[in-house]
């Protein structure tokens, strides 16, 4: 199978697509089928080494030659191909459908209407709120189109059951919507060179945006002695968070460390003694998953798709999104207890073993491919 693979972020971004386009290309390259990625990239990088075709469109371009741009290289690709698997750029996928038209899956792992209206501030709802609220004319008319362009796909793919009913109410036939949970990939950890900090280590690994609650770690964090914290990743939200650190007066405990590759992921997470997504959304969070393979126990909130990865408890803790005061009470308990951190550690384990792996993966996304390509 001939597989067009269009992807708005892919390394050395950071972020859900950005760990598992190349994990999933790789594997379909292995199993004998022709792999084109499509993507959008700071900076030109070397692809050699990957067993499938990379095609990188500067993403500082100006956004309408971009669009044209990125529109007609997945056409190109579309035309050798037997099923387009757009993970974002979805517009684009869409559109490039009227110059090569190809069976059209989509792996759908948000809502990009709610997350640029509250980037750019234009709502404080949370996401099922703003799916049921009037919103501006702005952003119902991005709604909108949210809604139009993923009802052209043959089928979507949705990481947690969370996101597949979202995904259904936007108007997509439920029988058209699968749930597949993701698989990490598991390289070997690389470790980072950090300075010596006689105190417990803190991961915090992602995108920089609001809902990803990162200021409330660091408001929270300046209360608990000798506890540092490490962000890997970039984002808009950078300079507000190293202003927010300032302010506070703990720069010196809050470091920020750019994007890293996967390899560089799992050594920072070996590195560190618990990994916190304070978030007040996730569709499935994949560094859940990467800190369970990493054996680095998880401090989460109990919002969208993550209470399907972790059990409370068992797996890791969940707490109440946007409850500072509950933050620190579960970091002081969790910092404080080495034997709660190795229980949570096992379980970890455990339920990557057991639910999320790559075999039972591809088995269930060559089946929905190969479905829309018949």
């Amino acid at each position: 199978m001939r597989i067009c693979l269009p992807t708005g972020i892919f390394p050395p971004d950071i972020g859900g697509p950005a760990s598992y386009v190349p994990r999933i290309a790789r594997a379909l390259a292995e199993r004998g089928h022709t792999v084109q990625v499509i993507t959008l990239s700071d900076a030109p990088q070397d692809d050699r080494g990957y067993p499938f075709a990379v095609e990188r469109i500067p993403r500082g371009m100006a956004r309408l030659p971009r669009m044209l741009r990125t529109i007609a290289a997945i056409a190109r690709a579309a035309r050798e191909a037997d099923v387009v698997y757009a993970n974002g750029l979805f517009i684009e996928a869409v559109l490039a459908q009227a110059i090569a038209p190809r069976p059209l899956v989509m792996k759908v792992v948000g809502d990009w209407a709610w997350e640029r209206a509250t980037l750019n501030r234009r709502t404080h709802d949370g996401l099922e709120d703003f799916q049921r609220r009037r919103q501006g004319p702005r952003d119902e008319a991005v709604k909108w189109l949210r809604t139009q362009v993923t009802r052209r796909a043959a089928h979507v793919i949705a990481p947690s059951r969370y996101l597949a009913e979202i995904v259904s109410a936007w108007g997509v036939e439920r029988r058209r919507v699968s749930v597949i949970y993701n698989a990490p990939d598991l390289p070997l950890p690389l470790a980072i060179d950090l300075p010596p900090f006689e105190g417990r280590t803190i991961a915090v690994i992602g995108r920089l945006v609001p809902h990803k609650g990162i200021a409330s770690l660091i408001r929270v964090v300046k209360a608990i002695e000798r506890v540092r914290v490490l962000i890997a990743g970039e984002g808009p939200s950078r300079p507000s968070l190293e202003q927010i650190a300032s302010d506070l007066g703990v720069s010196s405990r809050v470091t920020f460390l750019d994007a890293i590759p996967g390899e560089k992921v799992a050594g920072l997470l070996r590195q560190s003694d618990l990994m916190v997504l304070n978030s007040t959304y996730e569709g499935l969070p994949h560094v859940v998953l990467e800190a369970f393979a990493a054996g680095t126990p998880v401090l989460a909130t109990r919002v969208g798709g993550t209470p399907e990865v972790v059990e409370h408890g068992v797996s890791g803790w969940l707490i109440p999104s946007g409850d500072e005061a509950e933050l620190g009470r579960a970091l002081r308990m969790l910092l404080g207890d080495a034997a709660l951190r190795e229980r949570l550690r096992a379980g970890g384990r455990r339920t990557l073993e057991g639910r999320f792996r790559l075999d039972s993966l591809m088995q269930q996304t060559l089946s929905v491919l190969e479905g829309a390509a018949r």
